[in-house]
């Protein structure tokens, strides 16, 4: 490449596609079928026909949400951000997303949030601001405990709960179970990725459980999380008395968990990514589905 042309400055890409690439937002793919099945499964005990209007609903109120947390999490991470060679090609640190823009993002995203909260019912409504605030807690959770994941976990749970909330209008039991599934999940799952940052997080005073115990005991910690994730979709699929697709996906999700932590060893975190990216969205994904087919057979009318 001759100098004149490596002077020529390279088009930037847009802000709205600079955005939805800081909130990674294909990443919604972890969270939003959990509370799918929350919801579909309060349909499915209240009129036994599927809402379409409330499901559209719930989608924007989880992925404005999720949106909203992301791009605050980034926002206020940003300086660390440029200190991780992992991190440093984050919009907000090469100056292709400015840090006004990324606070407009949030709060439109936040505003679609509320209003989808509204629009369902008031209880919804009453209890938004408490779903928000762990996620700006979260981010700060890395400066004041070894344990941010515990808070990303409970952030997390949030979804089945305001899933089932959306249509019932209702607090449900059975959906805080299946809440704290997703959210003792996710934080086991995040452990893993956490375990790439540890010399990094280390040298800039960031707090994780691998920075401060150890790798092998972050790894040892999400075999124990989705130990008991498993053992928490048992108990809803018994609680809302679920057959046999239900159960099929109980398998599928245990044998992914199997494998997820075959290829993670404290001595070889080379497909790290693997695990993270694509196993932990085919969980999701999966569940969800053999989820769906057992409230149709039971009876869900679309």
């Amino acid at each position: 490449m001759s100098s004149a042309s490596a002077a020529i400055p390279q088009p930037r890409p847009g802000r709205t596609k600079a955005f939805l690439r800081l909130v990674m937002i294909e990443h919604s793919v972890f969270a939003l079928p959990f509370a799918y099945i929350a919801a579909l499964t309060a349909m499915f005990l209240t009129d036994g026909n599927i809402q379409w209007g409330r499901l559209l609903l719930v989608t924007v109120a989880m992925v404005g949400l999720r949106t909203f947390a992301m791009a605050v999490n980034r926002i206020i991470d940003r300086e660390i951000d440029a200190r991780n060679p992992r991190t440093a090609q984050r919009e907000l640190v090469t100056g292709a997303m400015s840090v006004k823009h990324a606070w407009t993002g949030a709060l439109v995203a936040l505003v679609f949030f509320l209003g989808a909260a509204a629009l369902l019912n008031p209880l919804c409504l009453a209890l938004a601001p408490i779903a928000v605030i762990p996620m700006v807690v979260y981010p700060y959770g890395k400066r004041f405990t070894n344990f941010p994941q515990a808070i990303l976990g409970l952030a997390q749970a949030m979804g089945p709960i305001g899933g089932w909330l959306a249509i019932t209008g209702e607090w449900s039991w059975d959906a805080v179970i299946l809440g704290l599934a997703v959210g003792i999940w996710i934080g086991g799952f995040d452990l893993i990725y956490a375990c790439q940052d540890v010399r990094t997080d280390r040298e800039v005073g960031v707090k994780s459980v691998p920075a401060r115990f150890g790798v092998p005991a972050a790894i040892w910690g999400a075999r124990g999380c989705h130990a008991v994730t498993t053992g928490l979709l048992v108990w809803y699929a018994l609680a809302t008395d679920a057959e046999i697709f239900f159960w099929l996906g109980l398998l599928i999700v245990a044998a992914a968990f199997l494998y997820e932590h075959t290829i993670v060893r404290p001595t070889d975190l080379s497909r790290l990514n693997r695990a993270f990216f694509q196993v932990n969205g085919f969980i999701g994904i999966a569940l969800f589905a053999c989820a769906l087919l057992d409230l149709l057979v039971r009876g869900l009318t679309v």
